[in-house]
């Protein structure tokens, strides 16, 4: 019922296995395709696969066991976490990279215009305009790092998500 409201394919759902089979069904898809594979559990039976996939994802509802299994936990109960938590750690990296380039350009330029390169041709820079220079730096990768709190949802969830409230809101007016 799940999976299918999550719209995954049957043929991707794995349900009513032991803890060993799903340590093995782990191991064959990383060796059959060749990529990261994920798993979402939330008991004690879902700790060894956890552990065996590539990105171990605990509910954090579970037990504390699947918990340290995991590489992630998921503080709600909710499976339309998982999606956002790829997506958010997806667009954290990319502005790991971002202000990676932005300090590598920086110091690249700045270091050596503070150094004297630019000296023969009359442009200096004073000891505290270059100390100034570098607390900008900082201040940017900061400030770019700061930009990961406006971050939304992707759009997909979000419908998803109404879409199951008003199901749920409907299946309350009626039993009312």
């Amino acid at each position: 019922a799940i999976a299918k409201e999550a719209n995954i394919p049957r043929e991707r759902i794995f349900a009513g296995v032991l803890p060993k089979q799903k340590v093995s069904k782990i191991r064959a898809l990383q060796e059959k395709y060749k990529t990261k594979v994920a798993m979402v559990g939330d008991g004690v039976n879902d700790s060894p696969a956890l552990v065996q996939a590539d990105v171990g994802i605990a509910i954090g509802t579970g037990t504390d066991v699947a918990i340290e299994a995991a590489d992630i936990v998921l503080i709600k109960d909710s499976l339309f976490d998982v999606p956002v938590a790829i997506h958010l750690s997806r667009v954290t990296v990319r502005r790991i990279r971002i202000n990676f380039v932005w300090a590598l350009l920086y110091n690249v330029l700045g270091i050596p215009i503070a150094g004297g390169v630019l000296k023969p041709w009359g442009f200096t820079f004073k000891p505290f305009v270059a100390a100034a220079a570098m607390m900008c730096s900082s201040l940017c990768v900061v400030i770019s790092s700061l930009l990961l709190k406006l971050y939304k949802k992707p759009a997909d969830v979000q419908s998803a998500e109404k879409r199951k409230k008003y199901r749920l809101r409907l299946c309350v007016d009626t039993t009312a």
